[in-house]
C-alpha cells in the first residue's frame, strides 16, 4: 500500500490498482475480459447487492469509477476525507469478494456491446485501433482493450469467473490513498479489509516482445467522415528506459503548443493542417512516439510530407537551448498540475509503483530530464524517428463517387475571494493560496450567442480565440513562445453566456501572465490572415463534430428546441455565420463587450496581494468605460417529434424540456433533478442499463442561460430498441411527477452535489473560474458558501412540482438519431 497525507483539501482519493489489463488475458486475447470484469465488479459482492455499492458511495458524497488499460485496471473512489474507511471497505469488497451474478453478466454484455458499437462509430477510436494493429504485429497492444466485438460476444460467465479468480488476488493489488485522512485509522481499515484475505497463487503471464520493425507500415481508412485525421507513429522503448525523458521533451519541442516546431511550420506557415501535436505513449516495455493532425482531405498527404521534412530538418540542425528550456518548463508545470488534486497525486504514485516498479520514479525521471542537453534530444530523434520504424495511419472521407446519399447535418486555504470594485466598474477578485507554486489569472466578460448578429453565429467564440493570438505588440507565434518558454498556459474560453482569457504560470512569471492578458484585451490585432486561419480551424471543428452521432443529435436538438433563440446554435457557431465574419465585426464586438463594466479579473494561487494587486488594478483601469446590456429575446420551445438519419450502428435518443436559468428561483431544484436522473445509482440508470440493458449510457443534462434553459434526457442504444428507452424516460418522469422519489434518493443526490462542489474547488483554475463567472452573472462571488444550504433546501415536493411544471408532453422536443 502507498499512503500520502495531504491536508490541502478535506478530501481523499482511494484507489486500488490491479496489475492486470488486456495484455494479460492469455488464451483470451482480444476478448476484453479485463474491461468486462471492470464493469462487473460493482454488480454485487458476498455482502452487498449491486446497486448498494454506488448508493453507499453517493450517500457519503463520493464519486466512484474505474478504468482499464493494457496493463492495469484501476478502481477509485474520491470521497470526503472523513469517509476514507468507507471507500476502503467498498473497494476491498468489490475487488476481492465480487460474485459476478449470472444475470448481471448477461445484462452487462449487452451494455458493452453497445459501448463497442459506440467505439466503432467514433472515427478517432477507429484511427487509434488502426494505429495499434498496424504498429504492433506480435505484442498484445494490437488487440483493443475493450475486445473485438465477435470475440467479446463469445465470452461466458465461466471465462470471466476464471479470469477473476486467477488475477484478482491480494498479491496482485496495490492500494493507493492520498488525502486528509487519519493515518492510523486508514492503516487499520486496510489491514481489516485487504489484509484478512490470504495471498494466493499467481501464475506469470507471458507477454511477447514486439519484433523489430524493419520498414514503413501504412493503413488508410476511407469512411463516412468529413475531415481527414492522420497519425505518424514510431516505436520507442517503455517508461523506465533511459531515453524516455529525452523522447518526452522531444515531443514537447516538436508538437506541444502553438509555438512548437510542427505547429508553426505545418499549420501557421504551410497552412496544411487545422491542428497538430506530438506525444509519447510509454507504458511498460514498448511505446509509440506519435504525431497526429487534422486536415482537409486534399491536404493530408502534403501535411504528412511536411511533418517528415521538419523531423528530418531537426535531425540535421538540432534543437536550440531555448526550445529545450521551454520543454523542461512545460514538463515541470505539467507535474505541478498533476499534483493539484488528491486523485492526480494518487494516480502518479500508482503508475510509478505498478507500471515502473519504483515509487520514487518521478524524482529519478526529473533528475534525468534536468540533465538533458539539445544534443541528447537530437540523438534520440536520430535513433528512433527513422523511416524504417514509421507507421502511418489515416481516416479519410470516402471518394465522392463512392459516397452514400447526403446526410442531414499545505494548510487549508480560505476559498473566499476578496472583491474590489474599481471606479470604472471593473471588478478584481483575489484569493491568495500558497499550497502549490501555481498562479491562475482569469479575465471574464459577459458574452456568447446572445450578443451576436443572427447572421454571424460564432462571432463571440471566434473573437475570443483571436484575442489570444496576435496583438499590436506580439505576433501569435511570439505570444505562444513567451508563455511556453516558462511552461505556462495562455488561452481563451467561451460559452453560452461568457467569454474571456486565462493564464496559468509559476508564481515568478506573474508579470508575463498579466502582460499577455492585458495586451490581448486592450490591443488585439484581428489580422485578416489570422482570422482566415482560425476560421478554418473553427470550420474544421464543426465538420469533425458531425462525425459523432451524439454531437449531431445535440446540435439538431438545440435547433429544434430553441428555434429563433440564439441558443439554437452552439457557441462555436455555424458554417454560414463563420464564413460571414469580417475583421470589422470582431472589432465592433470587442469594443462593445471588452469594457470595464463588463469585466471581472479573478486571481487565485501563490501571490502576494500587496505586490500584485496594484498591477492588476492598473491594467483594469485601462479598460474603456462602459457596460454591456444583455439582450433578453422572447421565444417559445419548439415542441414536436423528429428523426435525424445517420449512417451509424447505434441510435441516440433525446427528450428536451424547458428548464430554469441560472438566476431562477428553482435553479438549485434543477441541479438536484439532474443529479437524480444521472449517475450509476439513479433509478433511470438502474432500469435502462442495469435491469434491461437497453443502453450503454443514459443520463440528463442542461443548456443553461441566465433566464432561459433546456433540460434534456439522452441515451445511446440500439436502433431496434430506441422506443423502449423513450418509454423508460416517460416512466421515470411520471414517477417523479407522482411523488415517487424517496427521501433516501433525495438525500443521496444532495450529498453527492455538495461533495462534488467541494471536490470541484481543489484547483486555482476552478476557483477562479467559478468566482469570475459568478461576478459576471450577477451572483455572489463566494456563493460556494451558500451552495450546501441551497441544495439542502430542496424538498421532495419541490422535485415533484419541478417535474410537473417543466416535463410536460406539450413542451417536449423529442429527437431520435438512428440509421
Amino acid at each position: 500500500m502507498l499512503l500520502k497525507r495531504d491536508s490541502a483539501a478535506p478530501v481523499a482519493s482511494v484507489q486500488v490498482w490491479v496489475k492486470t489489463g488486456s495484455i494479460h488475458e492469455g488464451a483470451h486475447l482480444g476478448a476484453g475480459l479485463s474491461h468486462y470484469l471492470e464493469h462487473m465488479l460493482f454488480k454485487g459482492t458476498e455482502r452487498r447487492a449491486g446497486r448498494e455499492i454506488s448508493a453507499t458511495v453517493q450517500a457519503h458524497g463520493g464519486y466512484i469509477n474505474a478504468y482499464t488499460t493494457f496493463d492495469r485496471t484501476v478502481y477509485y473512489i474520491d470521497v470526503p476525507a472523513e469517509h476514507t474507511a468507507v471507500a476502503i471497505d467498498l473497494l476491498a469488497d468489490a475487488t476481492l469478494h465480487s460474485t459476478l451474478p449470472a444475470e448481471e453478466v448477461t445484462k452487462e454484455k449487452d451494455v458493452i456491446l453497445r459501448e463497442i458499437d459506440m467505439c466503432l462509430d467514433d472515427p478517432d477510436q477507429r484511427l487509434g485501433q488502426a494505429l495499434f494493429e498496424t504498429a504492433y504485429r506480435t505484442h498484445p497492444y494490437r488487440q483493443p482493450i475493450i475486445g473485438h466485438r465477435d470475440v467479446f460476444a463469445a465470452n461466458t460467465r465461466d471465462d470471466l469467473l476464471a479470469y477473476y479468480r486467477e488475477r484478482y488476488v491480494p498479491n496482485n493489488l496495490v492500494v493507493v490513498i492520498v488525502g486528509d485522512f487519519d493515518a492510523a485509522a486508514t492503516r487499520a481499515a486496510i489491514a481489516q479489509h485487504f489484509g484478512a484475505v490470504p495471498r494466493r497463487r499467481l501464475a506469470p503471464v507471458l507477454v511477447p516482445d514486439e519484433t523489430p520493425q524493419l520498414s514503413r507500415r501504412d493503413q488508410h481508412l476511407y469512411e463516412d467522415v468529413q475531415v481527414s485525421r492522420a497519425g505518424l507513429g514510431w516505436q520507442i522503448p517503455g517508461l523506465a528506459h533511459e531515453d524516455t525523458p529525452a523522447l518526452d521533451l522531444l515531443a514537447m519541442v516538436l508538437g506541444n503548443g502553438d509555438s512548437s516546431i510542427l505547429w508553426q511550420a505545418v499549420r501557421e506557415k504551410a497552412r496544411l493542417v487545422h491542428t497538430i501535436d506530438a506525444m509519447t505513449w510509454s507504458p511498460g516495455t514498448s511505446g509509440l512516439f506519435y504525431v497526429s493532425f487534422l486536415a482537409d482531405p486534399d491536404k493530408r498527404a502534403a501535411a504528412e510530407a511536411a511533418v517528415r521534412r521538419e523531423i528530418e530538418r531537426v535531425a540535421r540542425k538540432g534543437i536550440s537551448q531555448r526550445a529545450l528550456a521551454k520543454a523542461v518548463r512545460q514538463a515541470v508545470t505539467a507535474e505541478v498540475n498533476m499534483r493539484k488534486t488528491m486523485a492526480g497525486q494518487a494516480s502518479r504514485l500508482g503508475a510509478a509503483e505498478v507500471v515502473v516498479g519504483d515509487v520514487n520514479y518521478t524524482r529519478r525521471y526529473f533528475a534525468r530530464l534536468s540533465a538533458l542537453t539539445p544534443a541528447d534530444l537530437q540523438r534520440a530523434l536520430r535513433r528512433y524517428l527513422v523511416p524504417e520504424k514509421l507507421t502511418v495511419v489515416s481516416s479519410n472521407p470516402k471518394p465522392v463517387a463512392a459516397a452514400p446519399a447526403p446526410v442531414s447535418a499545505p494548510a487549508p486555504a480560505s476559498l473566499d475571494f476578496t472583491e474590489i470594485k474599481l471606479p470604472n466598474g471593473a471588478r478584481l477578485l483575489l484569493q491568495p493560496n500558497r499550497r502549490l507554486p501555481n498562479l491562475h489569472l482569469r479575465l471574464a466578460f459577459a458574452g456568447g450567442p446572445l450578443f451576436e448578429p443572427a447572421d454571424r453565429r460564432g462571432l463571440c467564440a471566434l473573437m475570443s480565440t483571436l484575442l489570444a493570438k496576435d496583438t499590436r505588440k506580439r505576433s501569435a507565434e511570439q505570444v505562444a513562445q513567451a508563455i511556453e518558454e516558462v511552461g505556462g498556459t495562455f488561452n481563451d474560453f467561451s460559452g453560452n453566456n461568457s467569454f474571456g482569457l486565462y493564464a496559468e504560470v509559476l508564481p515568478g512569471d506573474a508579470a508575463l501572465a498579466l502582460g499577455l492578458i492585458a495586451d490581448a484585451a486592450l490591443q488585439p490585432a484581428f489580422k485578416p490572415a489570422r482570422l482566415d486561419i482560425e476560421r478554418e480551424g473553427a470550420l474544421a471543428s464543426l465538420r469533425e463534430s458531425m462525425d459523432d452521432p451524439v454531437a449531431v443529435g445535440r446540435k439538431k436538438l438545440r435547433e429544434k428546441f430553441f428555434g429563433a433563440h440564439p441558443f439554437a446554435v452552439e457557441s462555436i457557431g455555424t458554417e454560414a455565420g463563420l464564413q460571414a465574419i469580417a475583421p470589422a465585426d470582431l472589432r465592433a464586438l470587442h469594443a462593445r463587450l471588452c469594457v470595464a463594466g463588463n469585466a471581472v479579473l479573478a486571481v487565485a494561487g501563490d501571490f502576494d496581494p500587496a505586490r500584485l494587486a496594484p498591477k492588476l488594478k492598473a491594467f483594469l483601469a485601462r479598460l474603456p468605460r462602459g457596460a454591456a446590456v444583455r439582450p433578453a429575446p422572447a421565444w417559445q420551445p419548439g415542441a414536436g417529434e423528429f428523426v435525424e438519419p445517420q449512417p451509424r450502428q447505434q441510435a441516440v435518443v433525446f427528450q428536451a424540456f424547458p428548464g430554469p436559468g441560472l438566476l431562477a428561483a428553482d435553479y438549485h431544484v434543477g441541479e438536484v433533478a439532474e443529479e437524480l436522473f444521472s449517475g450509476m445509482s439513479s433509478n433511470l440508470f438502474e432500469r435502462v442499463r442495469e435491469q434491461k440493458s437497453l443502453a450503454y449510457f443514459v443520463r440528463s443534462s442542461r443548456v443553461t442561460g441566465l433566464r432561459d434553459g433546456m433540460f434534456y434526457f439522452y441515451a445511446g442504444t440500439s436502433p431496434e430498441r430506441h422506443g423502449e428507452v423513450l418509454a423508460e424516460f416517460a416512466l421515470e418522469i411520471a414517477r417523479v411527477q407522482d411523488g415517487g422519489v424517496t427521501a433516501e434518493e433525495l438525500r443521496r443526490c444532495q450529498t453527492r452535489l455538495k461533495a462534488g462542489k467541494r471536490m470541484g474547488l481543489q484547483t486555482n483554475s476552478a476557483r477562479a473560474m467559478q468566482a469570475a463567472l459568478n461576478a459576471v452573472y450577477g451572483q455572489p462571488v463566494n456563493d460556494w458558501r451558500d451552495y450546501d444550504a441551497h441544495v439542502d433546501a430542496v424538498t421532495l415536493g419541490d422535485l415533484r412540482a419541478f417535474a410537473r411544471r417543466y416535463f410536460t408532453a406539450a413542451q417536449r422536443t423529442q429527437l431520435v438519431v438512428k440509421p
